[in-house]
């Protein structure tokens, strides 16, 4: 089969890139190349499957499409133009031809036309006439006319009726140019000699070659009946809307017939009317009223013509032409229908981002088929119209998938029909991460405390940070950064778990040595680039009650040779003899000392300052000229459990350092050692239970003057105690002042000890 093809291209500056008109004949075999698209349109065949080229209908059916190899338009059903256009004269297929990256839309409209397919067809097996033996020659019948779906010179041209001397074949052209055959008597007839003849009447088409259909023609030569029944009009023109329900009279036709009797009554029925019509409407034979019967749908055919007979008693027809005009009322609701979807984009993407090319298409005609669309979440995103029946959905805002990684983006479009129809079409899009947030640390600073002398490996804090971003973007390693304390990398310090972010401890602490130290902790993401994040970590050292209190004054490094204090023979009550002076390492409540008599022999003699550790004379010494006493003085801190340190002294009542000389040279006898033991052991044993009881009620007294020993405490601060600093923030705890602190330590010995 050779047909021509016409090819045009029209470009436009906007959407519509480019237009293509194709004329192909009915018919034709799948597989039939149209035209080559992609040599039309200037378009790279190898880039068709990379850009997503596809051919989309605005029919129900798939006629065409394209082979993306070699970018042929090729018929993938076989096209019957009288099935898709029926009597209409122009045939038009429209496509709509979309690539992608970048978006164009192309119009392809294909001319199908007609071949001559079809033969003529008569609508009944056979034509019956019946004829008055009294009519003249010259009168004419009318006979039911051929129907042939083809169009132009294919559909029917000619009628030939069988060759008679009675009767010969006429033809009756009406107004709208339908041509009726007509039999033409043309003798008078005599039923006597001849009451019944048979003719074939054939229909010929213009085709080539032509085609034809014939009926057979039977003629009963009846007696008088010299009337035919008469329609008002030749024509009725009906305007009905397609939701006008079943059993609903269209029209009620009345023919009249001037007989009388049986050749007066007339009975209707349709001559002439398609098939789709005689699924919808039926006629009363009896009374002429045509109704509905069936689907009247304007979508489907906008028009129906039929043709109706009038048949009276004595066999005489006359023909009507009914022309059924459907007016569209709005019954279809928009099609909504995405034909290029971008379902996952990045969250950096830019707005005016293409998500899908969504075709609107609305069944209904005029204005109930102007159809407006809008999204459902308007400031993120909105609906461009690219042409009459194309929308693009694009961003308008930046996406941030921490705050919303998922959107149901709802499109609805509205006719302008009375009442409006509505749809809706849900498009899901889902945001993918990109690597845009930095881990956060839960705290803008950590403050640990943590007590001395540790064990190395110690779990000692866990810093934690969170990312917003999801999977690699989100997962966070942790770092200490390199620095020194006091010139020691702070890795011998401190160690973390990289995927934990758990602090350890590598060494023993000591508060003595190390009160506070600080570095920094990096928490980076493994996204590309990464991101990360700093906090400063500050570790306090909490002090322990591990250091024993060191007694400066008097010295101990003689002691194996005892040290000697010398009283003046002039000294009375009051008078300050010595002053035991010690520090201790520790802090707070840990340094906190006290000073006792652990061994004296006459308890009454002397007194010490149980805060100050000075050494008075309790009361009138003896009148001696040799006088001798020999003290121990325990010094204990207030940790718990506390520590103590001793000392001995011995008190030597001499005017003079020399006086004191000889005495301490002077070695004592054995006897007297001896005899003074047993007495030493008694007097301690009194002092012990002495200082016992001395301990309770100091220790109550205390409790219930507590305001009056922290302003003694003040005042013995200005004397040898330390001058408190503050250090990390209070950390409470059973062996520690409420804060910590550190010390310093000023001694003085003076010639003169009236102080």
């Amino acid at each position: 089969m050779v047909w021509q093809v016409f090819c045009f291209i029209s470009f436009f500056t906007r959407n519509i890139s480019g237009q293509l008109q194709y004329s192909i004949p009915e018919e034709l075999k799948k597989g039939s190349v149209v035209g080559n698209v992609a040599k039309d349109l200037g378009l790279n065949v190898k880039e068709l499957t990379i850009r997503k080229f596809q051919v989309i209908a605005q029919q129900k059916k798939q006629y065409f499409n394209v082979n993306l190899e070699t970018g042929d338009l090729f018929v993938s059903e076989i096209i019957d133009r009288e099935a898709l256009c029926g009597a209409k004269q122009s045939c038009i297929l429209n496509l709509e031809a979309v690539i992608e990256k970048p978006l164009n839309l192309y119009t392809v409209t294909i001319e199908i036309q007609d071949v001559n397919d079809n033969a003529p067809i008569f609508s009944k097996k056979y034509f019956y006439i019946e004829i008055s033996e009294l009519i003249l020659p010259g009168v004419r019948f009318a006979l039911g006319i051929a129907k042939d779906p083809d169009i132009g010179t294919n559909s029917v041209q000619t009628y030939t009726l069988t060759s008679s001397e009675f009767f010969s074949l006429g033809e009756k052209h009406t107004n709208d140019g339908i041509m009726y055959p007509e039999i033409i008597l043309e003798k008078s007839l005599d039923r006597e000699r001849q009451s019944f003849y048979e003719f074939v009447l054939t229909a010929f088409d213009g085709g080539q070659p032509p085609k034809s259909g014939s009926v057979i023609v039977k003629i009963d030569v009846q007696d008088v009946n010299d009337n035919y029944p008469v329609f008002s009009q030749d024509k009725y023109h009906i305007r009905l809307h397609e939701n006008a329900p079943f059993d609903f009279v269209l029209i009620s036709l009345n023919a009249t017939d001037k007989d009388e009797g049986y050749n007066s009554k007339i009975t209707y029925a349709f001559s002439q009317i398609s098939e789709n019509a005689q699924q919808i409407f039926v006629i009363d034979p009896l009374n002429g009223d045509i109704k509905i019967s069936g689907n009247l749908d304007y979508e489907t055919s906008e028009s129906y013509e039929m043709t109706v007979e009038a048949k009276d008693g004595g066999g005489h027809v006359t023909h009507c032409n009914i022309l059924i005009q459907v007016i569209d009322i709005n019954d279809n609701a928009p099609e909504i229908t995405v034909t290029s979807l971008s379902s996952t984009i990045p969250e950096d993407s830019p707005p005016g981002t293409v998500i899908a090319l969504i075709k609107i298409q609305d069944l209904d005609s005029g204005m109930n088929g102007e159809v407006t669309c809008q999204s459902s979440n308007t400031l993120s995103f909105k609906l461009i119209p690219t042409s009459s029946s194309y929308y693009k959905l694009v961003t308008t805002a930046s996406m941030d998938r921490e705050f919303n990684s998922i959107y149901n983006i709802t499109v609805q479009c509205v006719d302008n029909g009375s009442p409006p129809l509505t749809s809706n079409k849900s498009i899901p899009l889902a945001i993918s991460d990109v690597n845009d947030n930095p881990p956060v640390f839960e705290k803008m600073q950590y403050i640990f405390y943590i007590s001395e002398n540790n064990q190395p490996g110690t779990s000692i804090l866990n810093v934690r940070a969170v990312d917003r971003d999801c999977d690699e973007n989100g997962k966070i390693t942790y770092n200490i950064l390199s620095s020194n304390i006091e010139e020691i990398p702070v890795s011998s310090y401190m160690s973390i778990n990289s995927m934990t972010g758990i602090l350890y401890a590598q060494r023993s602490f000591d508060y003595e040595q190390l009160r506070e130290f600080q570095f920094q902790v990096m928490a980076k993401d493994s996204g590309t680039p990464a991101l990360s994040s700093n906090v400063t970590v500050r570790v306090c050292i909490i002090d322990k009650n591990d250091n024993s209190p060191k007694i400066l004054y008097p010295s101990q490094e003689n002691e194996e040779s005892g040290l000697f204090e010398f009283i003046p023979h002039t000294a009375e009550k009051g008078y300050l003899v010595t002053k035991v002076i010690a520090v201790d390492a520790d802090s707070g409540h840990n340094a906190w000392l006290s000073y006792h008599f652990l061994q004296v022999s006459e308890p009454s003699l002397f007194v010490i300052g149980q805060q100050t550790g000075e050494i008075r004379i309790g009361r009138d010494l003896p009148d001696k000229d040799s006088f001798r006493q020999k003290v121990v003085i325990l010094v204990k801190d207030n940790g718990v459990p506390c520590l103590s340190s001793t000392v001995t002294l011995n008190l030597v009542m001499a005017e003079s350092f020399q006086q004191v000389v000889p005495e301490i040279k002077r070695k004592p006898n054995t006897s007297q050692t001896s005899s003074n033991v047993s007495y030493i052991l008694v007097i301690a044993i009194a002092l012990i239970s002495m200082l016992f009881i001395l301990t309770v009620v100091t220790t109550i007294i205390f409790k219930c003057k507590k305001a009056s020993s922290q302003t003694d405490l003040g005042v013995y601060n200005r004397n040898v105690y330390p001058q408190f600093t503050l250090g990390c923030p209070s950390e409470i705890s059973d062996t520690s002042l409420p804060f910590p602190f550190s010390y310093d330590v000023c001694v003085t010995l003076l010639d003169d000890k009236t102080q």
